[in-house]
């Protein structure tokens, strides 16, 4: 399958990159095709320009400076998003890439008179996001209700690709991490993806 691996982390040797080489390395040996977005390292803007804003409900939103960026997500298969959580939110890099690549004519398009959205990411078929918190589990489920995973799976992906299944796989306290906590958790992240076949 085609598989996208979406990272947005400023540190090279960030333990987020660590878990995208372990994704990137499960997909590849099971011979998917891989192809990596590194949001911080190609220097992706993250604001929505003028233009996008002022085509975004006309005839045809402009997406000349995003064509990489579209034809990638479109062909996807299966989507991982690789990602600090930060102030129980996505990091101001991924949330940029979702306004202006989760657009008109990539990922959805407007239904008539504003109603529903009408999705396009047809050929995704599964999307993970593999993410790290500060916070310790209880903060984020019970206390913050997973609001990261909310937002992405009932926001985002419901809506632009409604048939994909979803996974969210946090790593919890990131600020302690014990060797042994970090292998049980790339093994997670591997079994995940042994699902796609």
């Amino acid at each position: 399958m085609n598989c996208l691996v979406v990272l947005s982390h400023p540190l090279p040797e960030s333990l987020n990159r660590h878990f995208a080489d372990i994704a990137i390395k499960q997909l590849a040996d099971a011979g998917h095709k891989v192809t990596l977005l590194d949001l911080y390292a190609s220097g992706f803007d993250p604001r929505l320009s003028e233009a996008e804003r002022g085509s975004y409900y006309g005839e045809r939103f402009d997406a000349g400076a995003l064509m990489s960026h579209a034809a990638a997500l479109r062909e996807a298969e299966v989507l991982v998003l690789v990602f600090p959580t930060w102030w129980f939110s996505l990091p101001a890099m991924l949330k940029g890439w979702v306004d202006r690549v989760f657009s008109p004519g990539i990922a959805f398009d407007h239904g008539a008179d504003f109603g529903p959205i009408r999705p396009l990411l047809y050929k995704l078929r599964h999307v993970v996001a593999v993410t790290t918190l500060g916070s310790p589990w209880w903060v984020d489920r019970l206390v913050m209700r997973r609001p990261v995973r909310r937002i992405l799976k009932w926001g985002v992906f419901k809506a632009c690709a409604p048939k994909a299944s979803f996974a969210m796989l946090s790593f919890h306290a990131a600020e302690k991490p014990q060797p042994e906590r970090v292998g049980r958790f790339a093994e997670s992240i591997r079994k995940q993806l042994r699902k796609f076949k």
